[in-house]
């Protein structure tokens, strides 16, 4: 069998098998054997092996990435038309978008990249329209718009759980594991909090997933499916905002928390969008002056919240990082004006900073 009938089969077995006490270990197994597979899977594409296909060599642009996904015709095309200088053939009938589509959005002294992917399919984890390719691309980026309209709102469970599905963690932060490898030895488990998983267990996970020799430590309570993500390869942690479209063609809006309602076509709601993706973000700005120069607003610089003082100086340049050894900083985080700093120190947005 392939790698994808390995899958397949675990799954078939997973969903004969009754989940309880004496069942949970096995299952558990199970999950950490197809987690291994897709992590060979994701290996395999990296090195050529698959994958690809000819508009997904996309080069990133700009502060950020965000990518639009969604089913089929719910409007991805105009709207990042909307939002950017993209020029995305629209058309109301499916798979009109039929490789990546990039456009550049400016907001708030902010450069933002907006990819508009294919819809994504049932099967698009194996591959059914361009899925896997699609997937690639999301993997990548630093926020998901999952799009959907009215007509289609239960769409956007099912674009989650095949995100879930691919390694891909919407609005989740990485469980506190810290895993350290050695040659030999075994394995050691540690925690100072009560796991509802027993040692055994973990040990047992840990080397199907094939990490048998080390030491691992748990910071916070956690499940099988932490445990594994934690030990993948290719799990990716990245936030995502619901937008519903056509807004317009509904009597009564459906009830999906912190969704944005839009009718793109017209550019209702698009500006409100635009100040939404950019919180998303993070984004925080801070005002960079040359050594001869008194604190003013004249050259801003996005960055995301928790970048330090030597992230942005090596962001400038390597040899620019070289020659500075501290920072003066006015404004936001300075105790006074011009107070000098360590290049270690946290970035706060409007701080006005000067490298020395």
């Amino acid at each position: 069998m392939d790698i994808y009938e390995q899958i397949e089969s675990i799954q078939k077995e997973i969903r004969e098998t009754p989940y309880h006490k004496g069942t949970e270990h096995h299952i558990g197994m199970l999950r950490a054997r197809i987690a291994r597979l897709k992590d060979k899977i994701i290996e395999n594409e990296a090195k050529g092996g698959s994958g690809g296909g000819e508009g997904y060599a996309i080069k990133k642009h700009g502060d950020a990435t965000v990518v639009l996904v969604g089913p089929p015709s719910v409007g991805k095309s105009t709207l990042i038309n909307k939002l950017t200088n993209a020029h995305s053939p629209t058309a109301a009938y499916s798979f009109t978008t039929v490789s990546v589509i990039p456009g550049m959005m400016d907001y708030k002294n902010a450069r933002i990249q907006i990819l508009d992917v294919p819809g994504l399919i049932e099967g698009a984890e194996v591959g059914k329209g361009r899925g896997r390719e699609v997937l690639s691309v999301i993997r990548g980026c630093d926020l998901i718009i999952l799009m959907t309209d009215v007509t289609k709102k239960g769409t956007i469970k099912a674009i989650r759980d095949s995100l879930e599905k691919n390694g891909i963690r919407i609005n989740k932060t990485p469980p506190k594991i810290t895993l350290k490898k050695t040659v030999a030895g075994g394995l050691e488990v540690k925690s100072n909090l009560k796991q509802t998983l027993s040692k055994e267990h973990i040990k047992a996970i840990a080397a199907e997933m094939g990490f048998k020799n080390g030491e691992i430590t748990l910071e916070s309570k956690i499940n099988t499916e932490q445990l594994i993500d934690s030990l993948s390869h290719n799990r990716v942690y990245i936030p995502a905002i619901v937008v519903i479209n056509k807004a317009d063609l509904a009597k009564q809006l459906p009830a999906l928390p912190h969704a944005t309602y839009l009718v793109a076509e017209k550019g209702e709601g698009v500006e409100e969008l635009k100040e939404k993706i950019y919180r998303a973000l993070a984004f925080i700005t801070v005002f960079l002056i040359k050594k001869d120069e008194e604190p003013n607003n004249n050259t801003p610089v996005i960055v995301k919240k928790g970048t330090t003082l030597q992230d942005i100086a090596d962001g400038i340049g390597n040899k620019f990082a070289e020659n500075i050894t501290a920072a003066q900083i006015w404004g936001q985080g300075a105790k006074f004006k011009g107070q000098e700093v360590a290049l270690s120190t946290e970035a706060k947005d409007g701080v006005v900073v000067k490298f020395v």
